[in-house]
C-alpha cells in the first residue's frame, strides 16, 4: 500500500481504537485506561496531519520549490512528537489528582478485554508500517508505526498495572502506571522531534547508502600507472524525504571533447540512480589538473 492509503488506514483504526479504549475506561474508572484512551486521540491526530503532509510531499517542483516538496513528511513527524509530548503532560496531571482521590476499579474484565483488542489492532497496523516505511523512505510512515509501537507498549503497561490493582488491591498502582505510560511517551516525543529536526539540517545519507555509492563510482575511476584518469572527489550527500541526493566531482583529461566527457556523466549518473532508489546525481566537470575549493575565506563573509 501507499504512504497515504497507510495513513487512511491509520485515522480508521485510531477512531476504532478510540471507541473501544474510552469504553473500557468508563466502565472501570481506571486513570490508567484514560491516559491509553488519551494517547489514542494522539494517534488519530498525528494520522490526519501525516495525511496532509504526504500529499503535500508528492506534489511535484513547482518554481517555487524546484527540488520538490519532499521535506513535508518531517513536519509530520516534528507535530507528532509535539502532540505526545502534551499528551504525556495531560496524562501526569490526571494522574496526580488520583493520587489524592484514589477510586476503585470496576469490572475489569471487561475493560481489558477492550484494551488488548486495540492493542491487536494496532500493533499489527504497526508492523506492516514499518515495512511500507522502508520500502518507501517514509519517515511519516515510521513516525506513525513508532507512535503505534509505544501505544501498544503503553497498553500493556496499563493491563499490567490493573491486573496488580486487582490482585493486591492497591489503588495508588493505577496512577503509578498512568506516570509511567507518560513519561514512556515523552520519550518517545522527544525521539520524534530530534529525528525531525536532524533531517531538516539536509541530514547525510546512511553509511551504508554512501558506501554504495562510493562503490559506483570507484568501477569508473580509471588509472594508467601512478596517474589517475579518471577521479571523483568532494563527494556530499543529503535526504529530503523520499528523495536521496548526491553531489560530486569528476575530473578527467582535460583533452577529451565536450560530448566524450558528457557521455561518461550520463553513464555515472544512470548508474548511481540504478544503484540508489530515488536517488538524484549532480556531477560537476573538471579537468584532471583542476581542483574545487570549498568554504573560501572570501565566500563566508
Amino acid at each position: 500500500m501507499k504512504p497515504r492509503q497507510l495513513l487512511m488506514v491509520s485515522a480508521l483504526v485510531a477512531v476504532v481504537t478510540i471507541v473501544l479504549k474510552t469504553l473500557a475506561w468508563w466502565w472501570t474508572d481506571s486513570v490508567g485506561l484514560l491516559s491509553d484512551a488519551m494517547e489514542s486521540v494522539v494517534n488519530l491526530a498525528s494520522a490526519l496531519f501525516g495525511l496532509m503532509m504526504v500529499t503535500v510531499a508528492e506534489a511535484p517542483a513547482d518554481e517555487a520549490h524546484p527540488y520538490g516538496h519532499h521535506k513535508a513528511e518531517y513536519f509530520s513527524s516534528g507535530f507528532e512528537g509535539l502532540l505526545i509530548l502534551f499528551a504525556a503532560l495531560g496524562i501526569i496531571w490526571a494522574a496526580l489528582h488520583r493520587f489524592w482521590d484514589p477510586q476503585p476499579i470496576t469490572q475489569l474484565d471487561i475493560g481489558l478485554a477492550l484494551s488488548l483488542a486495540s492493542s491487536a489492532l494496532n500493533g499489527g497496523l504497526a508492523w506492516v508500517m514499518f515495512r511500507a516505511a522502508r520500502e518507501h523512505r517514509s519517515m511519516a510512515l515510521e513516525a506513525d508505526a513508532r507512535h503505534l509501537v509505544t501505544d501498544v507498549w503503553t497498553s500493556g503497561g496499563v493491563v499490567l498495572g490493573i491486573g496488580l490493582v486487582a490482585i493486591t488491591d492497591w489503588l495508588w498502582l493505577d496512577p503509578v502506571v498512568a506516570i509511567g505510560v507518560a513519561l514512556n511517551i515523552l520519550r518517545e516525543g522527544w525521539h520524534l522531534l530530534w529525528s525531525s529536526s536532524q533531517a531538516l539540517m539536509d541530514e547525510a545519507l546512511e553509511p551504508e547508502v554512501r558506501q554504495q555509492i562510493e562503490t559506483v563510482l570507484a568501477e569508473f575511476a580509471h588509472h594508467r600507472g601512478d596517474t589517475e584518469i579518471i577521479r571523483f572527489d568532494h563527494l556530499t550527500t543529503r535526504k529530503a524525504g523520499q528523495r536521496r541526493f548526491v553531489d560530486v566531482h569528476m575530473h578527467m583529461p582535460a583533452g577529451w571533447t565536450l560530448g566524450r566527457a558528457a557521455a561518461l556523466r550520463g553513464s555515472v549518473e544512470q548508474a548511481l540512480m540504478s544503484a540508489v532508489p530515488g536517488l538524484r546525481a549532480t556531477i560537476q566537470l573538471l579537468p584532471s589538473d583542476v581542483e574545487a575549493h570549498f568554504d573560501d575565506p572570501h565566500d563566508l563573509k
